[in-house]
């Protein structure tokens, strides 16, 4: 799995602009990453909640959630923030998160074998 981010300013409105910051992040899996997803069916898993700076009161939370399918073949996930500082609060949560996806993918490749325990 390799994986790029940048932060980039980016201006909001039409009349009054405003200053955000957009977190682009490119996720590049390995062939046996995908082919595990693909086989498990795993497009669908929800990788975390979110919700960006330009969002409205009344949008619906699950309209901004980040699920595996919206990363995969290398497709570029624009998220913006309101602040620097957020920009890098939310990308030490996303990185995070791809280390343990990275670890489950790897949980998922195969069946465990059979244990026998005696207590």
């Amino acid at each position: 799995m390799r994986i790029s981010i940048e932060h980039n300013p980016v201006q909001t409105g039409l009349i009054f602009k405003t200053a955000m910051f957009e977190v682009a992040t490119t996720v590049l899996f390995t062939h046996e990453e995908i082919q595990i997803i693909r086989q498990r069916g795993l497009q669908r898993v929800k990788l975390m909640d979110r919700r960006p700076a330009t969002a409205k009161v009344d949008d619906r939370d699950e309209k901004f959630a980040l699920h595996l399918g919206d990363i995969l073949n290398g497709k570029t996930d624009r998220f913006i923030c309101a602040t620097p500082a957020l920009a890098k609060v939310y990308q030490d949560e996303l990185m995070d998160m791809l280390r343990q996806i990275k670890t489950w993918l790897g949980d998922n490749a195969e069946v465990a074998p059979p244990t026998v325990t005696e207590l």
